[in-house]
């Protein structure tokens, strides 16, 4: 990556300032990933149950990859249903195709 294709991006993070450096097509990501960190950090530090900023942020990034593992099991879970459905519609097809053949000869 050559210091062109480099964005520097400040963000604020329960009202601390971090700066970083990312390409220049990852600055939106960057932000939005920030913003809703920021987010979650807020609500744990707002709950009043978890004090201090590393142990918001170490509760927040075990809320968010808890989050990251559900929705993958859920899509593993939802990719194995539409495999399943395409092999019973292929299934179909191919005995209707069958048929059709029969009926020809």
């Amino acid at each position: 990556m050559t210091e062109a294709a480099l964005a520097r991006v400040s963000v604020r993070i329960l009202e601390k300032e971090y700066q970083f450096a990312c390409a220049l097509d990852e600055r939106a990501a960057l932000l939005d990933s920030a913003e809703y960190l920021n987010t979650e950090m807020k609500k744990i530090r707002d709950s009043g149950k978890v004090i201090g900023l590393d142990r918001i942020a170490v509760m927040a990034a075990l809320n968010m990859a808890n989050e990251l593992l559900k929705n993958r099991s859920r899509d593993t879970s939802l990719e194995g249903d539409v495999v399943h459905r395409v092999r019973l519609l292929r299934e179909r097809v191919e005995a209707t195709l069958e048929r059709g053949q029969q009926l020809e000869l």
